[in-house]
């Protein structure tokens, strides 16, 4: 398994904030969008929230190729769609992919185990 850690910014106003906190309510996710994600290797996916700071982990299949998923990805169904609705939230251009607005994170501590 591998693991990514991603950010991005949101808006800075608190009513969109709270739509989108809502719109990833457990069971509120598109279905067509987790299904997409696991179709091309994400195990599991976790948002965190710092303010106006998205912090994304997405845990991978061993032999996920980060660049090829995330374009496989942009041409499931509805995930163009999903991107436009969201980007009404984030601090982003409503074109942008989900690889253009959520930046990968450089890790530089892990704890020994």
């Amino acid at each position: 398994m591998n693991r990514y850690c991603k950010t991005m910014e949101l808006r800075n106003h608190p009513e969109l904030i709270e739509a989108y906190k809502m719109a990833h309510a457990q069971g509120a996710a598109w279905p067509e969008i987790t299904q997409g994600m696991k179709e091309v290797g994400i195990i599991d996916m976790e948002i965190y929230l710092l303010g106006t700071r998205l912090f994304m982990i997405m845990d991978t299949v061993a032999v996920f190729d980060h660049d090829k998923a995330m374009a496989e990805l942009a041409l499931k169904p509805r995930q163009s769609e999903w991107e436009a609705h969201m980007s009404q939230f984030q601090d982003s251009n409503e074109a942008s992919t989900a690889s253009q607005k959520w930046q990968l994170m450089e890790r530089i501590y892990k704890m020994d185990q």
